[in-house]
């Protein structure tokens, strides 16, 4: 079943996220996937994360789906303008890949390439309009197309915005990106139940499957410098001391992960792992999780 189908269906679903490597040998990326086939429904494939120069993302989609597992084709409007995007999105189309997160993306200086030009021709809500647009069969200055795709457009969303005005702004962008075309939304890393109940109450009216981020701890110097540089992001200080007292960090990370997702998934359609390099632990955190 696909992803569409069984965010449709109301069945509760698993996404991963996988991060192409920066160079061509694609071996990694064939196990994860033969790791993750039958265990996720979809997986993300991040496009240029943190603004490093990585190996394509839909290149890497494509990898995945001929090894069995199902993908969702990250876009940021960072490094393409509008042409671009949207004849990437013609080719992931012809390629088989259908799933489509929106994203605007990172700045350029904060990756390996801080000398790069941004572009930001449009942002992921004109982005999404686009790929809607592209779905009815026209361009986005209204051109027929010769044969249209079937894309099923996602979003992001982050539940932890760090003051009441940043919420009731990610509240605004939700509805926007909604209207603009969202079918499902994946958000930032949630580490505190509390936060991600009251998010959940003020949306239950949007009527969208919501998949809940999840990222493994490797370490409590993980913890404290999402805290401090990643925004929305709120580890607990439990959760920071745990990590910190532990003799096996992978093993206890796992287990808050999988703990987070049991706390978690009754609140929601699906939860969104993001190992950051983690990816060959998702199949033992979804075992510790139930799932």
């Amino acid at each position: 079943m696909s992803l569409q189908a069984s965010l449709e269906a109301g069945k509760f679903v698993v996404t991963a996220e996988v991060g192409p490597l920066k160079g061509t040998d694609t071996t990694e990326i064939k196990e994860v996937a033969e790791l993750l086939r039958g265990r996720v429904d979809a997986a993300n494939v991040t496009d240029q994360q943190s603004s490093v120069m990585r190996l394509g993302s839909l290149a890497t989609c494509y990898l995945l789906k001929e090894a069995g597992l199902e993908p969702v084709f990250q876009m940021t409007c960072r490094d393409r303008n509008r042409i671009a995007l949207q004849s990437d999105l013609l080719s992931a189309s012809v390629l088989g890949v259908e799933n489509v997160l929106a994203i605007t993306g990172d700045l350029p200086s904060l990756g390996d390439h801080p000398q790069a030009k941004p572009v930001y021709d449009i942002d992921s809500v004109q982005l999404l309009a686009v790929i809607k647009g592209l779905n009815e069969g026209h361009d986005m200055v209204g051109n027929e197309l010769q044969g249209k795709p079937g894309f099923f457009p996602g979003a992001v969303v982050n539940p932890g915005a760090d003051t009441e005005a940043a919420f009731e702004l990610q509240l605004i962008k939700m509805e926007k990106k909604i209207e603009a075309g969202a079918r499902f939304f994946q958000t930032q890393a949630v580490y505190d139940v509390k936060i991600f109940t009251r998010f959940m109450k003020r949306v239950e009216g949007f009527n969208v499957p919501i998949l809940v981020g999840i990222i493994p701890l490797k370490s409590a110097g993980m913890a404290k410098y999402m805290n401090k540089n990643v925004a929305g992001v709120s580890v607990p200080e439990e959760l920071i001391d745990q990590m910190a007292k532990t003799e096996n960090k992978s093993r206890t990370g796992i287990e808050i992960a999988a703990g987070l997702i049991k706390e978690l998934k009754g609140m929601c359609q699906g939860v969104h792992i993001m190992p950051i390099g983690w990816e060959k632990k998702v199949p033992a955190i979804l075992d510790a999780a139930g799932l």
